[in-house]
């Protein structure tokens, strides 16, 4: 059994903004008609990803408290977070549509990561930012307000990549469940989509 945790807010206002990538992808994941039971204070859905049982999980505590709910499924289910845990998070840090998938590490000032690493008390646990950041093409304010960033709505040119990187991210936490981290670090790790180019002028 694997846990996949997608990380983000509750709530109609929050849909389809920067800080709900990890909810977007579960959603992705998520079998049609699957029908989400409320625990850990969290949505769950109970799921087979290319027949390994998975279980989904979106947190509902809002994002900086996310480490109370994933805690409670692990120790529920005596998983391992180095093993048996993937965490789906947003990186600004990180141009939109890209995608990382590392074993381990920092949390980026990601106040969601903080708080599921401090919950575990270890950042040994894989996760998979989806990049919420920059546009390929350079575009992002000089100076903006990082948390108003993150929970504000793609805009039209934005919404596009994320989309194409969540339909790309989800067969490789299938392979994750199945394959192993390494196995889907090969396949998400590969080199980002090029932008489109503009058309040459008239």
């Amino acid at each position: 059994m694997k846990l996949v945790v997608g990380l983000g807010n509750p709530g109609p206002q929050y849909a389809k903004t920067r800080h709900n990538a990890g909810f977007m992808l579960i959603d992705r994941l998520t079998p049609p008609g699957a029908v989400p039971k409320s625990r850990f204070q969290s949505s769950l859905i109970d799921a087979e990803l290319a027949g390994q049982r998975c279980l989904l999980l979106k947190p509902l505590t809002f994002m900086n408290r996310s480490g109370q709910a994933v805690a409670e499924a692990l120790a529920f289910y005596k998983l391992s977070p180095a093993s048996d845990l993937l965490v789906i998070v947003d990186d600004l840090y990180l141009p939109s549509g890209s995608l990382r998938l590392r074993p381990s590490g920092g949390t980026g000032g990601h106040n969601g990561l903080e708080d599921i690493t401090r919950a575990l008390a270890t950042d040994a646990y894989p996760r998979l930012r989806i990049g919420v950041g920059m546009l390929p093409s350079g575009g992002k304010p000089a100076h903006f307000d990082q948390a108003d960033y993150v929970l504000s709505r793609f805009d039209d040119d934005e919404l596009p990549l994320v989309e194409s990187a969540i339909k790309r991210a989800a067969p490789g936490v299938e392979l994750w469940a199945t394959k192993g981290l390494t196995a889907a670090m090969n396949r998400l790790n590969a080199p980002d989509p090029a932008p489109p180019k503009s058309p040459p002028p008239p």
